[in-house]
């Protein structure tokens, strides 16, 4: 296959085109970086990840992120921020893989990434197996519908005040089902009030930088402070989670059998409290071939699991 290199937007259907684009040399061992969220789109540290002399990285921002492009939602066609949602699944991610590895000229490539990106990742390769060289993924998240109820519900146990705030603007929610929490604020951010999706998408991500705080070196994230950046994130976070990620529970861990074959190094946090190491733990023991770092250090992402991650991108 001929590669592509340059960077460009890749008209994947549906209205969507996808921002990509490549580094490092054209005949460089291919790695591919998916990022988390859903919605966070590719930042520049995504490239430090990468040996500029060996890898040829291919970035992406998926569906509705970042810089890509996406129709605006029909029932708010004057707000540019708002995006159409209903072609903006899983399986829509996965599928734009494809093409893009078609369009780039890649035969078979690494998959890396973090928190969300390591769920489609796994995702992509229990579905793709043949076109995966390997996976390297970290901080580690899988869908499973218990995970989203952690997240969204069960680690207010740790933060009290912070999750009643959150659950101040949904208090019909049946706190019994485990989607319930994001499907309550996507319903909310999908409001035709701006200021209540305004007041949504700022308790959303609110809560985002508290369930990751207890990390050393903790800093609140900057990237907050746009408003539309917060509509942006939270409309997608809650789109996936509150429809479990547009899987069956537990879909990815059923799954594993797929990866037999495939080497994978996972990276996690123990002190990582909104995405609990056990999730890491079970993946690793269905996953025979598969390493699992466990870093006593870190929460959910820093610097010693960015550069845990760059140290097992140089092995592939």
């Amino acid at each position: 296959m001929t590669r592509r290199t340059g960077s460009g937007l890749l008209d994947v259907g549906d209205g969507h085109r996808l921002w990509w684009e490549t580094v490092g040399p054209a005949d460089g061992s291919p790695v591919v970086w998916l990022h988390g969220g859903p919605g966070s789109g590719t930042g520049p540290g995504a490239r430090r990840l990468l040996d500029p002399s060996r890898h040829l990285g291919v970035l992406l921002d998926q569906r509705g992120s970042g810089r890509s492009l996406a129709p605006r939602d029909p029932a708010a066609p004057d707000d540019p921020v708002l995006t159409d949602l209903s072609a903006n699944t899983t399986d829509h991610l996965v599928a734009d893989l494809e093409r893009l590895r078609e369009h780039v000229g890649v035969d078979r490539w690494v998959v890396a990434g973090g928190s969300w990106g390591s769920t489609l990742g796994l995702v992509y390769a229990q579905r793709h197996p043949e076109r995966v060289r390997a996976l390297v993924l970290g901080p580690v998240t899988d869908g499973s519908w218990d995970d989203i109820a952690w997240i969204t519900r069960d680690v207010g146990r740790v933060w009290p005040r912070e999750w009643e705030a959150l659950a101040a603007l949904v208090p019909d929610a049946d706190l019994g089902d485990p989607l319930a929490v994001p499907a309550a604020y996507a319903r909310l951010l999908a409001d035709p009030d701006p200021a209540v999706r305004a007041e949504a998408a700022r308790a959303w991500c609110a809560w985002e930088d508290t369930h990751v705080s207890l990390a050393p070196g903790w800093a609140p994230s900057a990237r907050y402070a746009d408003p539309a950046f917060r509509l942006r994130f939270a409309r997608l976070v809650t789109h996936y989670w509150g429809h479990g990620c547009f899987l069956r529970d537990r879909e990815v861990l059923d799954g594993m059998p797929a990866l037999r074959g495939v080497p994978g190094l996972l990276v996690h946090g123990r002190l990582d409290v909104s995405g609990p190491l056990s999730t890491a733990w079970r993946l690793h023991r269905a996953w025979p071939g598969s390493e699992l770092v466990v870093l006593d250090d870190t929460g959910h992402g820093g610097p010693s699991m960015r550069e845990a991650v760059r140290q097992a991108l140089r092995r592939t």
